[in-house]
């Protein structure tokens, strides 16, 4: 509530009216008390509009100083891959001479021009190209903050009870860099909220305590940046190179401390309640035909909460779908809720009308990114066709044909009407979009993969359904994407190690075809690739079976190294064989989504049908000829394959369930393929060793071919500090897998940047660690 003295009557003209129904500021005359005036000159309401500003600048340094580093390394990056081509391209001009080379004579081998030619200089060892753009002491203040913000909080580890078992459950804490970023905003807002005096007036016919005003102020202008970091299509991402998915985190923070503002901005009038000292005759005297004083205030409090509250953790992950399907409703609700309370007071408004128009624009700007939006597609408004198929170990591929264009790395909202009409999850993209990996549909397609484990809701759903349907059933499938994406370029790193968790090799894989594809054109600075992938079964190998074997035949000679770690075992049922996942059967839903399906597929059917009668022009042979072409192209991928049960396995006592290493022969994993492909299994492992597979780090075999497989869990320190003594000028240690994985992987990194800071070892320049959240 805004100062309120008396006016006089010859004030009151329809001017001053309509000024005051818009913006509160009434003027503090000559006759008004004591306390009044010196309250105005305090701390005037009229100016409180500053406060607002503090946290615009406030948020603007930081953004300035986050878009300065992705510049600088965004430009170090093009000039270092840019320097290396030219080296490239000049060594292959003395390499590769135009005259003919003279034959050196066998028995004696006396001439002096073997194999290179007479009249051009002799090729030299290349010279290491030179770091432009590379400022040293900037390169170790970077190192030196790595070096604290790496370090992870340890993972918390409760016990939970589900099915009458009690589980492990994992809790991860925000990274280092977030908790400074939430503690400096919390301790400038709080400060900027209580240093100010005063923090009331000595009575509410005053005014409304100023400390409310602050803290109102800093909450409104919180709103549009807490807006734009949760949207897919966003400024902030553009300019940072930061994936909406890792603002979100910010996105999140910020709402608490807008909370944590509004309670600040609610507390006090309750502390100096309106109808003391005869504040509520004047509050009624203006704000006429409200029942409850603070009724707008607490209209505006409640969504914030319910936001705040259903947005914990453990409470969206408990009810995802719920929280997907009310958080944007309720938000609506709340910057409404925000308008009708703030009603244009001093600059409020313009904060919100900036919120709206950030929010518009996104949702403006996604329909660029969506499969079905572009009538120049034969996806418009029906979406694209897509195959599911089900790998070993109960995993799902996904496989949509599409024009959409995407780079390594990045993922896609992916929502199939046939399977679920209102799901709409993120996967990461696990193939690689380039010419070189074609699609069937045409030039213009290439076949976008998506591979998960299924758990629970959507993704259950979609395993339900190809186990009901079979492989030759097609959907529809919808997208929203791509977004996110590594800031940097594994090409620009002179040595790249990749770990991965179990699912978590989906992140990788099309960054290491991608790296590899460079490497192969010499548009790569990177010497050495380096493969750690920890699985619980070595059927889990055959998910990605076919772009390991192109990483492997297609790498340059000694570049690319590949370690497999087998964890884990399969559980066995008394009747000998695996025991299967738990299908709930759901007949209205699939009744209803099937009908669904069958329109959209009813729909592109016709439209494929007016296009093959355009192309026959009246000619029914080749009308004939090409719908039997369009029927034989519209099929879905082969069936998995899948092993044996095995004859043999190791029991444990008064268990109904079997914990069981089977005795692997790598040529069963590939009965369907002329060409096994082999991933350096060692021999089968004996039954010490299986007893102690998930304790021991056992010897390995196959070396020297750089791909081999082991049987334990990787010693992620013991291997990291073995790879940093080959480490190049620019390293890149890029994680997917669980927190524990992560946990080990982030420590070693930022304890390794004290060899960049630290300026002792051989001029190394920079060591990156890039994390992927493994649920996505």
């Amino acid at each position: 509530m805004p100062q309120l003295p008396h006016l006089r009557a010859d004030t009151m003209t329809s001017g001053s009216l309509k000024s005051l129904v818009e913006r509160i500021n009434i003027p503090v005359p000559k006759n008004s008390p004591p306390g009044l005036q010196a309250a105005a000159k305090q701390d005037p309401w009229s100016k409180s509009g500053k406060y607002a500003l503090g946290w615009v600048y406030f948020s603007i340094i930081l953004l300035l100083f986050t878009i300065a580093i992705h510049l600088y390394h965004w430009m170090s990056d093009r000039i270092r891959r840019a320097t290396h081509k030219e080296v490239v391209a000049k060594s292959s001009i003395t390499s590769s001479p135009d005259d003919d080379y003279e034959m050196a004579n066998m028995p004696t081998n006396n001439s002096t021009h073997i194999f290179f030619p007479r009249h051009t200089p002799q090729p030299q060892q290349p010279e290491e190209e030179e770091t432009f753009l590379s400022f040293g002491p900037l390169n170790r203040l970077i190192a030196f903050l790595r070096y604290i913000f790496y370090r992870p909080l340890p993972v918390l580890t409760i016990p939970s009870v589900r099915a009458l078992r009690i589980r492990k459950r994992e809790i991860s804490f925000p990274s280092p860099g977030v908790i400074f970023l939430v503690a400096a905003a919390v301790i400038f807002v709080t400060l900027y909220s209580f240093v100010p005096q005063p923090l009331y007036y000595t009575s509410i016919q005053f005014g409304s305590p100023p400390l409310a005003i602050r803290a109102g102020m800093l909450a409104v202008a919180m709103m549009p940046w807490i807006v734009a970091l949760s949207m897919k299509a966003n400024l902030v991402s553009l300019l940072t190179g930061i994936g909406h998915e890792r603002l979100n985190v910010l996105h999140r923070w910020g709402g608490y401390i807008c909370l944590f503002l509004s309670l600040i901005h609610t507390i006090p009038f309750y502390v100096t309640p309106v109808w003391d000292h005869g504040g509520l005759a004047i509050f009624k005297s203006y704000f006429r035909g409200q029942s409850y004083i603070y009724g707008t205030g607490v209209a505006a409090l409640v969504p914030l909460i319910f936001l705040c509250v259903h947005s914990l953790p453990f409470l969206r992950a408990w009810m995802y779908e719920l929280f997907v399907a009310l958080h944007v409703p309720v938000s609506i609700v709340f910057l409404g809720m925000l308008f009708w309370h703030c009603h244009n007071y001093l600059t409020s408004w313009n904060y919100l009308w900036a919120t709206a128009a950030i929010w518009l624009t996104s949702y403006c700007v996604r329909l660029f990114f969506l499969n079905w939006t572009n009538p120049w597609r034969m996806s418009w408004l029906i979406g694209e066709e897509a195959a599911v198929t089900i790998l070993p170990e109960n995993a799902v591929k996904v496989t949509i044909p599409t024009q959409v264009k995407w780079r390594p790395g990045q993922y896609v909202y992916l929502r199939m009407p046939g399977i679920s009409i209102f799901e709409n999850h993120p996967f990461t993209i696990a193939s690689l979009c380039s010419e070189d990996f074609p699609s069937e549909y045409g030039e213009q397609y290439r076949d976008m993969i998506v591979v998960f484990r299924p758990f629970g809701g959507f993704t259950r759903k979609v395993l339900n359904a190809a186990i009901d349907n079979g492989p030759m059933h097609t959907y529809r499938a919808f997208l929203d994407g791509p977004y996110g994406g590594m800031q940097r370029e594994l090409a620009s790193f002179d040595t790249v190690i990749l770990f991965a968790g179990g699912s978590g090799i989906t992140a990788i894989v099309s960054h290491l075809l991608d790296l590899i594809k460079k490497m192969r054109d010499s548009k790569a600075v990177t010497k050495q690739v380096h493969v750690v992938w920890a699985l619980k079964r070595p059927e889990t190998m055959e998910w990605f079976k076919e772009e390991l074997r192109i990483c492997r035949e297609y790498a340059p000679p000694e570049t690319v190294n590949c370690q497999f770690f087998i964890t884990g075992a399969k559980r066995i049922g008394p009747n000998g064989f695996p025991l299967p996942p738990p299908s709930p059967s759901r007949p209205v839903s699939d009744l209803v989504h099937g009908k669904i399906d069958k329109v959209f597929h009813g729909v592109a059917s016709k439209r494929n049908s007016a296009l093959i009668r355009e192309e026959a022009a009246g000619d029914m042979e080749k009308e004939r000829e090409l719908r039997r072409e369009n029927e034989d192209g519209i099929t879905a991928l082969p069936a998995p394959t899948f092993l044996p049960p095995p004859k043999k396995a190791y029991t444990r006592a008064n268990r109904p369930d079997r914990l069981t290493i089977p005795s692997i022969n790598t040529n069963q994993l590939h009965v369907n393929n002329n060409k096994n492909f082999d991933f350096g299994f060692p021999s089968t492992p004996t039954m010490l060793q299986k007893n102690l597979m998930r304790f021991a780090f056992l010897p390995t075999a196959n070396k020297k071919t750089g791909w081999h497989t082991e049987y334990g869990r990787p010693d992620i320190p013991f291997m990291l500090r073995g790879f940093g003594r080959d480490f190049g000028k620019r390293t890149c240690v890029f994680v997917c897998g669980p927190p524990g994985m992560r946990v080990d992987v982030q420590n070693c990194v930022a304890s390794m940047q004290e060899k960049v800071w630290g300026g002792g070892e051989c001029g190394r320049e920079e060591i990156y660690l890039h994390t992927e959240n493994y649920a996505i």
